[in-house]
């Protein structure tokens, strides 16, 4: 095999050490590069995951290239940490747990203090959650404490900043208390009457928010689809919840779903309670989930259901799109998301999707980052922005 010829300056020697930890140090790899001593524990980590006898063995053999015992996975997961990113290190995370059957080997503590918790990690340890014993649950939730603060962080303001406003303009009105005027919205309605000789707007027309902002004025319900492949949308959503029940004017009511259905409501305070108190795998029964919310129904016009599942019914699939048109029709904004997650849309029943569309609730797949302009966008009743990839 002829040999890659990348030159000898830096940037050539550079592309070389690349290929040569890509390609996987074989006799014919043709690079013809050695490997520094950190590169070739670097070399090593990646042969214990992504090397031959790992790739021949995957999903059958828990050892292939790390061995069975916790300790020897353990020393694996610091090694990754210490030669790569953390966004790297997720990855081949969640690579071990699906080419090498590793998630059982996070039951053990001394494992989990090792792992870098992500999202995914915790769609891991909830499906694991009724195998787990009791020595590593208190570690368990630690972790998953953890990532669900980072979420926070990440989205309460933004979330609680676009609905704050949604709720605002949707309770405007025309003869508004002093206190209560929208002087940015005021001076704009009425900019046809300024004198440029004064230098001022005379306003003819006050808008300001209504006094209800001390009041509840929404109702949100999200309703999860707990089903294995929507691990992550139940982990988001939980944050949401728990971001919208701080909120005043908005209550919020958060109920999960596989063949039966669960009201966790009473525990969004905490998400970490929420995650728990879930239960991933099993069927799907979106008609019994969709009835037991609209029996929680009481405001239909000011009322935002959102469901998110991947539409794999194993209900009554006309009786599930009859309760939809019935809740349209009662004034109720309805939102159908194939996941909320930064994945994008896993596999769905696209004949679900295509039916609930016809009814006027496009079926898509939504970002974290995006959910508060679709919820926002709800509560003013106005179009969602469906992503042009949906």
């Amino acid at each position: 095999m002829t040999t890659i010829d990348a030159g000898t300056t830096e940037a050539g020697q550079e592309r070389l050490r690349r290929w040569r930890l890509v390609l996987g140090g074989e006799t014919a790899d043709g690079t013809g590069h050695g490997l520094s001593v950190r590169d070739a524990a670097m070399d090593g980590a990646l042969t214990a995951l992504y090397g031959k006898d790992g790739a021949a063995r995957a999903g059958r053999d828990r050892s292939a290239g790390l061995g069975a015992s916790a300790p020897s996975v353990a020393r694996w997961l610091g090694d990754i940490r210490t030669y790569f990113p953390s966004s790297v290190v997720q990855i081949m995370q969640r690579d071990a747990m699906d080419r090498l059957g590793l998630s059982a080997l996070l039951l053990e503590p001394e494992m989990l203090e090792s792992v870098e918790a992500d999202v995914h990690l915790v769609g891991t340890l909830l499906s694991l959650n009724k195998a787990m014993p009791e020595t590593t649950k208190e570690t368990a939730r630690a972790v998953v404490r953890k990532v669900v603060e980072d979420l926070e962080k990440r989205l309460a303001t933004r979330t609680r900043a676009a609905l704050t406003g949604a709720l605002d303009r949707g309770t405007r009105v025309r003869r508004p208390r002093h206190h209560d005027i929208d002087w940015n919205r005021t001076i704009a309605a009425n900019l046809k009457h300024y004198l440029p000789e004064f230098g001022t707007v005379v306003p003819e027309r006050l808008v300001g928010y209504g006094r209800a902002s001390r009041s509840v004025r929404k109702e949100v319900i999200l309703c999860i689809d707990q089903s294995g492949s929507m691990a992550s949308s139940v982990v988001y959503a939980s944050v949401f919840g728990a971001v919208l029940a701080s909120m005043r004017a908005i209550s919020t009511r958060l109920v999960v779903f596989d063949t039966s259905v669960v009201d966790l409501t009473d525990r969004l305070d905490d998400p970490v309670d929420v995650l728990f108190g879930t239960r991933l795998g099993g069927g799907t029964d979106i008609n019994r989930a969709l009835a037991y919310c609209g029996s929680q129904i009481t405001r239909p016009a000011e009322t935002v259901v959102v469901l998110i599942s991947d539409l794999y019914e194993g209900g009554i699939r006309d009786e599930m799109l009859k309760r939809v048109a019935a809740m349209k029709a009662s004034g109720v904004q309805f939102v159908a998301l194939l996941a909320l997650s930064d994945e994008g849309a896993p596999a769905y029943d696209r004949e679900h999707a295509a039916a609930l569309a016809a009814l006027g609730a496009p079926a898509f797949a939504c970002t974290p980052d995006l959910f508060p302009e679709v919820l926002a966008a709800a509560i003013e009743k106005r179009p969602l922005p469906v992503p042009d990839t949906a």
